[in-house]
């Protein structure tokens, strides 16, 4: 089981931004690299110290693993909120954090490499994928075709010369406090290192050409309308023969069902009886997302009635089980009779048996209204 991001940050749900990035920046220097070389559980408490970070310093992220847990961003295919695969796709994203410290990272072999270039990360992708009801109870794999910034074949790039392959330019001006140095991206390469060497004659002034890749998507069952899941590595590369390609993000589109509400993890349906069957009884078969239902109609059933089919919702995206399929019993009224059934409900109207008589026991409309929400 993976372990708690709060704890991983030695943080509680109420830290504020700024708690939160002090925390991570405290983790960081513990375990950085530079301080411990070869040591690879400071590696691995280094990484995850990174993936707590890039979840819990997002709003949206924080919020879906409040709910969720780590269930929010997992599930098959490589998605997460983090779950960084090497080195340098932390400090591609977070080296920021430290200013000058370590190098401003850069001085980590990893990340810049025997060379001292860095790496830069290619930029995210995002697409919308739609799902119906039945898709995200069971969960589905969905292949899409994206088209995405690839380095065009033949390509071959050398180290900047404005910059010596470190992406940055340095600048020392003579300030009141003295001399003070600054660094900025460079000019030249725009903070890769690299130049363009050789260009292929269908890539642009990068040696990028588009590309349609078609994408394999496992998505877990039980998402909901607006998650965002990640493919790592598929979105746009990056010029630069030491890039690394960016993410697809995958936003969720719930298609409305004809004749199902979600709420949650439960589902409501309303089923409209006859006045012949809701006084005889019987049963009815129903569609649920996993498929037909047969369901006994007691004799006498009234309307507002909720049937409650434990388990037969929708999956939790923690796993903590199913929600329920909730049936909404509804009479429905003709609107127009026949001479013989006008007659025939004349004659009942002070029939005994056809006149109201709630018991205690029966719950008012506010009651199950109440019952369904608890």
């Amino acid at each position: 089981m993976k372990k708690d991001y709060y704890e991983i940050l030695g943080i509680d749900k109420s830290a504020d931004a700024a708690a939160i990035k002090k925390a991570y920046r405290k983790k960081a220097i513990e375990f950085h690299p530079d301080k411990n070389p070869g040591d690879k559980e400071a590696e691995e408490n280094f990484k995850l110290a990174a993936e707590a970070y890039e979840v819990l310093s997002d709003p949206d992220k924080k919020a879906r693993y409040d709910q969720y847990g780590h269930a929010a961003f997992e599930g098959a295919g490589g998605f997460g909120g983090g779950g960084f695969n090497n080195m340098e796709d932390i400090f591609s994203q977070f080296g920021d954090i430290f200013g000058s410290g370590f190098g401003g990272f850069g001085g980590f072999s990893g990340f810049g490499g025997s060379s001292g270039q860095r790496r830069v990360k290619g930029s995210s992708l995002r697409i919308k994928v739609k799902l119906t009801l039945e898709d995200i109870a069971n969960g589905v794999e969905k292949k899409v075709k994206v088209k995405r910034k690839v380095k065009a074949a033949g390509v071959t790039y050398k180290t900047c010369g404005t910059c010596n392959g470190s992406g940055q330019v340095m600048r020392v001006q003579n300030t009141i406090l003295g001399r003070m140095q600054t660094s900025s991206p460079c000019p030249t390469c725009h903070g890769s290192g690299q130049i363009l060497d050789h260009k292929p004659k269908d890539a642009d002034a990068e040696g990028m050409i588009t590309a349609e890749e078609t994408v394999s998507i496992k998505i877990p069952a039980g998402v909901s309308d607006g998650i965002q899941l990640k493919v790592s590595g598929k979105g746009n590369e990056a010029p630069g023969a030491n890039s690394i390609p960016g993410d697809l993000i995958v936003v969720i589109e719930e298609i409305e069902h004809e004749f199902l509400k979600r709420e949650g993890e439960n589902i409501h349906y309303d089923l409209y009886l006859n006045i012949a069957d809701a006084a005889l009884g019987g049963s009815k078969e129903i569609d649920t997302v996993n498929g037909k239902v047969r369901i006994k109609i007691e004799e006498g059933i009234q309307s507002g009635k909720i049937l409650r089919l434990k388990g037969k919702g929708l999956p939790s995206l923690n796993g903590y089980g199913n929600g329920d399929f909730l049936i909404h019993i509804n009479i429905w009224t003709p609107k127009k009779l026949t001479k013989e059934q006008k007659d025939f409900f004349e004659r009942m109207k002070d029939d005994d048996n056809f006149i109201p008589h709630p018991q205690k026991g029966d719950k008012s409309f506010f009651e199950k209204v109440k019952e369904m929400f608890s």
